[in-house]
Parts: structure tokens; C-alpha cells; sequence
């Protein structure tokens, strides 16, 4: 039979010894982090795509604006962990749908602010319980004292990455 093999399948190869620990990708952090983000990403993208026609650049664009502030260019970054050039591509993308529109900040006249039009308002309003129903199925197996502690780790780990180096 083809196909990918589960994660499973192999023992993990584990040693003694911090220095003497062998790699095992199934058991990897980083890995197992951006597997489990590719997959709900992925389901969830395949959604938006055929109902909205929205990347998911663009829906998390549209999801942080949704909280009804206006952002920049750099704000948008920070809240979506995407870089510059992602976030300009999606900018540009959902300002010619008519989603989104970009006045001068007037703080900074080399910054937009970014807001969402009507039309992106109305996306959100439709795609934001879609977006919450799919998370309930994600968690519908874990007990309330599970996701508030998967929460909490997730909460930490970010904290202590947002913090620069790890040594």
C-alpha cells in the first residue's frame, strides 16, 4: 500500500543524555507543531477557498481586522506572524476585491491604515462562525481542563519565543 506512513509506526529513537538524545521528528516540538498547524490550516483553507475565495493569508488579514481596528502594513505582521511580503501580496489582493481599504496613517505618512469595507465586514461575519465551529471539532475530544492547558502551554511557548534567542 502507498502513502504516507503514520508518525507512529516507528519506536522513537531516544538516548540518554541531553547531548546524547537522537532526533526523532515524530517527537520534535517545532515539527509536530507545524504539522498539526499545516493540517488544520489546510482543512480549514479549503473552506474559505471554495465558499470566500480566500487564501489564508487573507482570511487571517480579515480575522484580525474583524476586531474592528484600523492596523498598518506592520501592525498587520505582528498580529499574524506573516512577514512584510506576505501581508503586502494579501493587502493588495483584498484591496482589489473590495474587502479592505488603506488610508494614510496619520502618524506615520510612509504607513496605511487598514480597514475592512463592508463587503470584507459581511466576509467576516459569515467566515468567523465557520472559523469557531471548526475549532470546536478540532477540541470536540479534549475536556475543558485540556484546552485551557493546551492554551496556557501554547500561551508560554510563545511568550518564550517572542523573547528572541533560545540559549
Amino acid at each position: 500500500m502507498g502513502g504516507c506512513a503514520d508518525m507512529d509506526d516507528k519506536p522513537a529513537t531516544r538516548t540518554a543524555g541531553p547531548d546524547s538524545r537522537a532526533l526523532s521528528l515524530p517527537e520534535y516540538l517545532p515539527y509536530r507543531l507545524s504539522v498539526v498547524s499545516n493540517k488544520a490550516s489546510g482543512l480549514i483553507a479549503r473552506a474559505y477557498q471554495a465558499r470566500f475565495g480566500l487564501t489564508i493569508q487573507e482570511w487571517r488579514i480579515i480575522a484580525v481586522l474583524g476586531a474592528g481596528a484600523a492596523l498598518t502594513a506592520q501592525g498587520l505582521c505582528e498580529a499574524t506572524a506573516m512577514d512584510k511580503v506576505t501581508v503586502s501580496r494579501a493587502v493588495r489582493r483584498l484591496d482589489t476585491r473590495g474587502l479592505v481599504t488603506r488610508r494614510p496613517n496619520p502618524s506615520d505618512k510612509r504607513a496605511s491604515d487598514i480597514t475592512l469595507t463592508g463587503e470584507g465586514e459581511a466576509i467576516y461575519a459569515e467566515v468567523a462562525p465557520l472559523a469557531l465551529q471548526y475549532e470546536q471539532a478540532m477540541v470536540d475530544e479534549l475536556t475543558r481542563a485540556e484546552r485551557d492547558q493546551l492554551m496556557t502551554l501554547l500561551a508560554k511557548l510563545e511568550a518564550r519565543l517572542d523573547k528572541g534567542g533560545l540559549s
